[in-house]
């Protein structure tokens, strides 16, 4: 029978992909807790959109994460050898905006969410990815991560949730968003 644990953690360190162990608490284990959170919340996401297309980009995107997350995962000298984040997957996030932008009404205020079940998903997606961005953001600039092209894939992915999110409100028969201010 298959073991769903192995105690290797009870001593508050986990293993990285190579050498070694961290603590818990490591700026590097509370980036890939954050990123998890991210890919948790968008398969949330995506069982929720009525978007044609959504389904597909959040799962490509949640795959984009585990690949992400074996990088940052992974000890100094084996991490070029799990790297399948790069410029080009930051170009497909923004391709994927830039496609959502065209149909749908940029807000000229800050909005909130919950107009629709997909969008607050989306929304709340956004949320758990900017805080992993914050994250990845502290490994680069202590120099415990060098691939740039982590942090730009997580700033872009914020990106095409925000914009995701309004478009999945249209879906719902929602065509103006509610601002957080009351005009």
């Amino acid at each position: 029978m298959t073991s769903f644990y192995t105690r290797k953690g009870d001593d508050g360190y986990t293993g990285r992909l190579g050498e070694g162990r961290i603590p818990k608490y490591h700026p590097v284990t509370e980036a890939v807790g954050a990123v998890d959170e991210a890919t948790a919340a968008l398969g949330m996401a995506r069982v929720s959109v009525r978007g044609e297309m959504l389904p597909q980009i959040l799962l490509t995107v949640q795959r984009d994460l585990y690949h992400l997350m074996s990088e940052i995962s992974a000890a100094p000298e084996n991490a070029a050898r799990f790297r399948k984040i790069d410029a080009d997957r930051v170009i497909w996030l923004e391709e994927q905006t830039d496609l959502f932008t065209n149909q749908v009404e940029m807000p000229r205020n800050f909005i909130l969410p919950g107009d629709s079940p997909g969008g607050a998903a989306l929304a709340f997606a956004r949320a758990v990815i900017r805080r992993a961005e914050r994250h990845v953001a502290r490994l680069l600039h202590e120099n415990q991560l060098e691939n740039m092209d982590i942090l730009r894939y997580l700033n872009r992915l914020s990106s095409l949730c925000f914009v995701l999110e309004l478009y999945e409100n249209h879906a719902w028969g929602k065509t103006a968003p509610t601002l957080a201010k009351q005009v």
